[in-house]
Order: structure tokens, then sequence, then C-alpha cells
């Protein structure tokens, strides 16, 4: 009976372990929202290219402000972030 009773205890934590786990990967992505559409070049100090993954669906777009302090997800279908990218690729691949 202590045997039966331990298995369905061990079930029961395995099916709640495997229900937050399939809950998990949408609260790992960093940007709450598609983000901004433009900020300032002169202002960005860095920028950060997440691609789709297992922990989030979406591509983000980071970028770290000159002040260190802030950061800010662009829009990926923006035309600004989409210029701004191009020209980042191009001006690393010269």
């Amino acid at each position: 009976m202590k045997t039966f009773t331990a298995m369905v205890v061990l079930g029961c934590l395995l099916a709640v372990e495997v229900k937050s786990q399939a809950r998990a990967p949408k609260g790992r992505c960093f940007c709450a929202d598609k983000g901004v559409n433009m900020v300032s070049p002169k202002l960005i100090e860095k920028v950060e290219i997440t691609p789709p993954s297992p922990s989030c669906e979406n591509q983000e777009i980071v970028v770290t402000l000159k002040n260190g302090m802030e950061q800010k997800c662009l829009n990926p279908e923006s035309k600004f972030t989409q210029k701004y990218i191009m020209k980042a690729l191009k001006k690393r691949l010269a």
C-alpha cells in the first residue's frame, strides 16, 4: 500500500513539473512587446540581436544606450531598425 501511495504522489509531482515546464518559455523573452520603432542612433552604444529560440519565440533586438543604464527593445519590423541593422552589418564587414 505504501508503494502504491508513493507512486501516486510521484506521478502527481511529475505531472505538475511537466505542466510548469510547458508554460515557462513564454516568460523568458526580454522584450514584453514589439518595442519602439526608433531610437536616435547617436544614443546607441550596443546592439544585441537574439533569434527565436525554444525559450522565446520572437526575434528580439535590444539596444543599450550610451548612458549605460537603459536598454530598449527595437521593433524588428520597423524600417528604422531594418536600415540600422543593415548599416551596422555593412560597416562591420567593411
